[in-house]
């Protein structure tokens, strides 16, 4: 359970930049400005959110090699969440913010849970040892 603290540890720190950066992107939460509490908000959702998909991939070691399948989840996710919140009316995006062709969801969100959330789990890690083995000795 401490490797999960760290992945949500590095994916809160993460998304509370992003979150920050993106936010000049959007005209608006639920037609009033975007506060800092909002961002806050939206970070701590969006930290649990990645460390709930990456889970499974911390403590199932059949699903260690197929991390391709968490990225997956995520952008799902991202996608769902942005067409639900677009559909609703709880947030808009300004004139700057790229659209995902087809989708009509905003690029940097839609990318967003995918991008911090592989960066987590790869930042939680433990290094291997790049030293290469001694070759055997020939008589």
């Amino acid at each position: 359970m401490k490797r999960m603290a760290v992945i949500f540890f590095f994916a809160f720190v993460l998304n509370f930049v992003w979150e920050n950066l993106h936010s000049l992107l959007y005209e608006n939460y639920m037609g009033r400005p975007i506060t800092e509490f909002i961002l806050l908000r939206a970070t701590l959702a969006d930290a649990v959110m990645i460390a709930a998909v990456a889970f499974p991939f911390l403590y199932f070691s059949g699903l260690r090699a197929h991390r391709w399948i968490a990225i997956l989840l995520w952008i799902i996710l991202a996608v769902v969440i942005e067409l639900f919140a677009l559909s609703t009316g709880r947030w808009a995006y300004n004139e700057y913010m790229p659209l995902v062709p087809f989708l009509g969801v905003g690029l940097t969100p839609t990318i967003q849970l995918a991008l911090l959330g592989y960066l987590s789990l790869r930042l939680t890690e433990r290094p291997t040892s790049q030293v290469p083995s001694e070759p055997p000795e020939h008589p």
